[in-house]
């Protein structure tokens, strides 16, 4: 993780430690959304897997938080909780490698619908809003809502766009998104109150897959702006199983 004085002071002190249930403990590392305190969650939770305590059955990141949930049978509350608080970081760490994916993404008319109101919103031309989206990258900030769907920071400064006031009752699968000061891409349909940029092939969520969920914690994401044809033509690749999205391993 990296060192430096706005990151040491944006992590709590001391973690609080919540249950949650009776096979769940909460750890909660911060109060905001921080690259900082996310980048702790995701290495609490890589070296929690690491120490493979018996009873322990998956974690759970958030943006500021790790859940880690138990067989009650085989390990408590009053046991796990010291084991978790020997495993917090001493020190701050530096920031973990991982994976950067490029994620195709076909913009506006039917697969962004809301790409000339974001343009409109900030007196940009759609070719603009295209440049500074896929001119970013992004990081996976937690999987959630439904199954698949990544939450990504990152998101350029000049896109920075208050949520919907009447959120849609259902949108496309697969869209690539953006509320607030986040970004987002979609497994499914779903209802959202955020604007819909376009839509990519890729089948970030394939229960078919040995490994269902393409995307985790702590992945980095660029986007790569593609044509109707180009998407119709991936977009048919995927639906037979391909990996279509590019993926280099970060040192």
């Amino acid at each position: 993780m990296p060192k430096n004085r706005k990151t040491e002071s944006l992590l709590y002190e001391k973690p609080r430690f919540l249950q949650a249930g009776d096979s769940a403990v909460t750890i909660e590392l911060g109060n905001v959304v921080d690259i900082g305190v996310n980048e702790a969650v995701a290495v609490l939770e890589k070296t929690i897997e690491e120490a493979a305590i018996e009873g322990v059955l998956a974690t759970i990141p958030t943006y500021r938080s790790l859940q880690v949930i138990y067989d009650p049978a085989r390990i408590r509350s009053r046991e796990l909780i010291p084991r978790l608080s020997d495993l917090l970081p001493k020190d701050r760490q530096d920031a973990m490698g991982g994976r950067r994916w490029e994620i195709p993404v076909c913009y506006g008319s039917d697969h962004g619908m809301d790409l000339e109101f974001v343009a409109s919103a900030h007196n940009l031309s759609t070719d603009d809003v295209i440049g500074i989206h896929s001119g970013g990258e992004y990081r996976v900030y937690m999987i959630g809502f439904a199954p698949g769907f990544a939450y990504l920071g990152g998101l350029p400064d000049p896109l920075h766009t208050p949520r919907r006031n009447n959120p849609r009752t259902l949108t496309p699968a697969r869209s690539v998104s953006l509320g607030g000061i986040q970004a987002a891409i979609s497994t499914m349909p779903v209802p959202s109150g955020w604007h819909m940029l376009g839509q990519t092939p890729v089948r970030t969520y394939d229960l078919s897959r040995k490994e269902p969920f393409l995307l985790q914690t702590g992945d980095r994401i660029r986007f790569k702006p593609i044509t109707h044809d180009e998407f119709e033509r991936l977009d048919a690749l995927a639906e037979k199983g391909d990996i279509i999205a590019q993926c280099e391993v970060i040192p």
